[in-house]
């Protein structure tokens, strides 16, 4: 029983050191190495050596064993259990190395053996790509924005009032100054009437405004907290900012009426124009496409409000709000179809006023039945008076486009040019057959099908808005006609001019001669009936 306990030491494969087998194959298959050692022991030279070595270990003499069972000393060895050196062949290793060399190996193999270690991952930390108020700034840039900061309110340790908080809009913030009330408002949501460092810099640097595009910045200033759009309401804020601070506006001081009318005037060319989904809702995507980045910071910089031809130009409000207030007789602040026939001296149809009156273009806001509001009126003259720009064509498309399919026909061509062709058979104009003015506006358009009209060959085409014209504005087409030399030298002179900038210019000089004339024969300027008269 002693001898089984001390040689079960020995049946480690590596300790055992036979050189006729592998250690792996040892292991692999343990009962191999349980029947080697019983046949090793039940040799006569193995019970000798055990034996003696039993006696010694308990005479207390030292064993002459090198740490392994194996070899006992250079001059005794192990009695071998193949006897007589009859030791079987080891099997031929082949070309693609053999798995019991492959744990002595140290390096990777070369001979593109499928038994391959696979290294251990190394774990990689990605860093953060997304922030749900955007990307906080660099330490470069927050610090020096914080020198910035301090260098403004040093002075104002309770804090900065709304009037001198506009340094801190345009020199920190780089916002248009007329910015300053809404930003001031938006971080100040107690109402405290003060903004302090620390609440600036909360909402300014915390709140990652600082690393937020120009445009993004003023339309989050601009929303409601909730909201993912801006709605009208949102720019009144401004406007009156701009109306107070802006010297172009100071002479509408005297009469906040008309400071209200320019505010409106400017918020509905402003959606016409950008708000291309037609909701009332401005989306950011709308806002960075369209133009209102570059038009506000124009009319921060330039002191001549006539000279900011987007938006903000006083002499356009002029126009519009004047031929508003020529055709509503009655100045209800309503029109109906027949104040909208006596447009442009009568120059429209029936029938493309009654489509407007359809609300086929464009929904009223006007909430009472068959009239359109100023704001309605609004999107209905920016579209007649110019045809070339993209709301424009889509809305006499619209108005064309009777069953709404998608597609302008032969038909619906002939429905709308009847009334053309009679209206100039009364005035005596030699008429033009409607087989030629097809051929023309097949010619001018080019469409992709020749029986058929899309919107796209419309946006296609620079000549389009001449075919509305050929169509439904009997004194547009009859200029047309006779390619005036005059209009067509202005076009050239300023081709960055859109067809709405040349006719606002003109239709200002006119309106304002006919004021001078009314007051010269009146004998004063100050003298008129404000219940009749457009009161500017």
């Amino acid at each position: 029983m002693e001898i089984d306990d001390v040689m079960m030491l020995c049946l480690e494969p590596e300790m055992l050191s036979l050189s006729e087998l592998s250690p792996l194959a040892l292991k692999s298959n343990p009962c191999i190495a349980e029947d080697l050692f019983s046949q090793w022991l039940s040799l006569n030279d193995t019970t000798k050596l055990v034996k003696s070595l039993l006696s010694d270990a308990k005479s207390g003499a030292p064993l002459n064993v090198n740490g392994s069972c194996t070899n006992i000393s250079s001059g005794s060895p192990l009695p071998s259990m193949f006897p007589g050196g009859n030791t079987p062949p080891l099997s031929p290793r082949s070309s693609s190395g053999s798995p019991r060399l492959t744990k002595q190996r140290t390096g990777p193999s070369t001979l593109g053996s499928p038994l391959k270690v696979v290294p251990e991952p190394v774990r990689e930390v990605i860093p953060q790509f997304y922030f749900l108020n955007g990307s906080p700034p660099p330490n470069e840039m927050k610090d020096q924005c914080l020198v910035e900061i301090d260098q403004h309110f040093k002075d104002h340790p309770g804090g900065l009032q709304v009037h001198e908080f506009k340094a801190v809009t345009k020199e920190v913030c780089k916002l248009p100054s007329f910015l300053s009330t809404a930003l001031f408002r938006k971080i100040d949501i107690n109402s405290t009437s003060f903004v302090t460092r620390d609440q600036f810099i909360n909402y300014w640097v915390k709140g990652n405004l600082l690393t937020m595009d120009l445009a993004t910045r003023i339309y989050t200033i601009l929303k409601k907290p909730d909201c993912r759009y801006l709605a009208q309401e949102d720019f009144k804020p401004v406007l009156r900012e701009l109306l107070a601070s802006h010297p172009g506006l100071e002479f509408l001081q005297s009469t906040p009426e008309f400071q209200d009318r320019y505010a409106e005037t400017v918020i509905y060319r402003i959606y016409y124009y950008i708000n291309r989904s037609a909701t009332g809702r401005l989306t950011l995507k709308e806002f960075k496409r369209g133009n209102l980045l570059s038009a506000m910071q124009h009319v921060d910089e330039e002191e001549d409000i006539n000279k900011v031809l987007r938006y903000f130009s006083y002499e356009h409000f002029y126009v519009i709000y004047c031929k508003f207030w020529e055709l509503d007789s009655d100045h209800d602040f309503l029109i109906d179809k027949e104040n909208l026939i006596r447009y442009g001296n009568h120059a429209l149809t029936y029938r493309i006023v009654d489509r407007i009156f359809s609300q086929i273009p464009r929904k009223f806001t006007s909430k009472v039945e068959g009239k359109m509001n100023y704001e309605d009126f609004v999107y209905f003259m920016l579209s007649e008076e110019d045809k070339t720009s993209e709301p424009g064509l889509e809305y006499w498309f619209k108005c064309i486009d009777l069953d709404g399919n998608g597609v302008i026909t032969r038909n619906e061509l002939q429905f709308f040019y009847e009334e053309q062709l009679h209206r100039m058979e009364c005035m005596a104009q030699e008429p033009v057959l409607f087989e030629d003015i097809l051929c023309q506006i097949v010619d001018m358009i080019g469409p992709k099908k020749e029986n058929s009209i899309t919107l796209q060959d419309i946006k296609g085409s620079k000549l389009s808005g001449n075919v509305f014209n050929i169509l439904f504005n009997l004194n547009k087409f009859i200029a047309f006609e006779s390619r005036d030399p005059f209009l067509i030298r202005q076009e050239r002179e300023n081709p960055t001019l859109t067809e709405w900038d040349r006719f606002a210019h003109r239709e200002y000089i006119r309106l304002s001669m006919e004021e001078d004339a009314d007051d010269a024969s009146n004998g004063s300027g100050d003298i008129w009936d404000e219940s009749f008269e457009a009161p500017f």
